[in-house]
């Protein structure tokens, strides 16, 4: 191989070089715009039904969650190869998620409202809250905004 040659492959793995990385290829994994809703363990057990409505500049959206066990990622620890493993273990809470059209760092207001396992209308909850921006894959991936709240026996928070 001459020293055009040489210099050509050099160059061109030296293009590819910042490929390699980490950190420079963001995943591929959409973002769905809306609020998350936590209902704590403690107050899970008295909730049989929920509705949420979030207004968003004026734009509203209602409606029923659907409500699935939440659950904690468990360290299984690494291996000496550096080989790591996590679970899945249920933590007692319930959790839902009302989709909306687009999302902003924008005031929410979001409503609650629902029922216990027996038919008991819940006491309505509302809260106006600020949705958070962040870069969890680096600001090379773009912001991600995200709106989550938690509910319990006290009413509605900020996750």
């Amino acid at each position: 191989m001459g020293r055009i040659g040489l210099a050509l492959t050099l160059a061109g793995t030296a293009a590819l070089l910042p490929g390699c990385y980490p950190g420079a290829a963001c995943p591929a994994i959409g973002h769905v715009a809306g609020v998350s809703l936590t209902v704590s363990a403690s107050y899970a057990k008295d909730v049989g039904s929920l509705r949420l409505k979030s207004c968003l500049d004026g734009e509203c959206t209602d409606k029923e969650l659907v409500l699935h066990p939440g659950s904690v990622a468990v360290d299984q620890g690494c291996s000496p190869e550096g080989v790591c493993s996590a679970t899945s273990s249920p933590d007692g809470t319930l959790q839902g998620f009302l989709e909306m059209p687009s999302i902003s760092e924008s005031a929410i207001e979001a409503t609650v409202s629902g029922t216990s396992p027996a038919g008991i209308a819940l006491p309505v909850r509302t809260l106006t809250f600020t949705p958070k921006g962040d870069y969890p894959y680096g600001e090379q991936c773009g912001r991600v905004i995200s709106a989550g709240l938690v509910l319990d026996a006290d009413g509605l928070s900020q996750a």
